[in-house]
């Protein structure tokens, strides 16, 4: 029993010891994989962190040299060259938010054809390849590169996993777990299967369309709201009362006061106008 007791206590106390050295998830890496996940959404996979962090930072310096060279306020130019920094973030978020709308239209096309390619007896890798020739024009370059995978290693796990990542779209999460589920147990009801999906996916694009567009001008409204004011004060600052007013050290504490509330108002604005988003069931 002894023998035990020490296996035992040297098993906890080397847990222990790894529990105070492991490293926790540092928040370079998180930030780093919400731009990837971002970057994919929007249909950019080929554009590297490295890249769009750069021209965030490009952005920012020739925002704020032109805000610079109008007003001759380095404050003024750094707070608008901040915005300028954002540029790209809003451009992909918008590019991201219109690729899953068209998106949407469109993955009851995939699995219609899916069906069909089924019930004309081809394998299912086979009717996923043809996609990439005979599908939607935006999805067929992700589903030619699982054609590529899979012929490369013959293995459906391995590519139709890297065909997840390249779509990295909630809908085709759905629709690769019920082929994965299908393959993995067999069945003889995948074609009832697809078609009932396909139903649920019209029903539920046609339903999410209706209401961002109703939504869209309470969000597009509040965000100029929150914008005017700053247009407004970019139009004073070419004069030189305006300049030297916001120069002062008051003048600068209304100017980050003012930028402060207008983060929080529009992350709340944000946060109650927009619609959720479809959780990822594969991650």
């Amino acid at each position: 029993m002894s023998l035990v007791y020490g296996l035992l206590l040297g098993l906890g106390s080397l847990l222990v010891w790894q529990a105070c050295w492991t490293e926790p998830a540092k928040p370079e890496k998180v930030r780093k994989r919400r731009i990837e996940t971002l970057l994919l959404h929007a249909g950019l996979d080929k554009v590297s962190v490295g890249g769009f962090i750069s021209a965030m930072v490009i952005c920012f310096l020739l925002i704020a040299v032109i805000v610079f060279v109008v007003t001759l306020s380095p404050l003024i130019a750094v707070i608008f060259g901040a915005f300028g920094a954002t540029l790209p973030i809003l451009v992909v978020r918008w590019r991201a938010a219109k690729r899953a709308a068209a998106l949407r239209e469109q993955w009851p096309d995939v699995v219609d054809h899916l069906r069909s390619a089924i019930r004309a007896g081809l394998s299912l890798p086979e009717a996923l390849i043809q996609l990439g020739t005979q599908g939607p024009e935006p999805l067929r370059p992700a589903f030619v590169d699982f054609g590529l995978d899979y012929r490369a290693t013959s293995r459906f796990d391995e590519a139709i996993e890297r065909l997840r990542y390249r779509l990295a779209d909630p809908v085709a999460d759905k629709i690769i777990a019920a082929l994965m589920i299908t393959r993995d147990v067999g069945g003889s009801d995948l074609g009832e299967m697809l078609g009932t999906l396909g139903g649920f996916l019209r029903d539920s694009a046609r339903t999410r369309g209706e209401l961002e567009a109703r939504q869209s001008w309470t969000v597009n409204a509040a965000r100029l709201a929150v914008a005017a004011p700053w247009v407004i004060l970019l139009l004073m600052s070419t004069q030189p009362q305006a300049v030297e007013a916001y120069s002062t050290l008051s003048g600068a504490f209304v100017l980050l006061a003012g930028l402060f509330i207008s983060f929080v108002c529009y992350r709340i604005m944000l946060g109650i106008g927009s619609l959720p988003s479809e959780e990822r069931i594969l991650k």
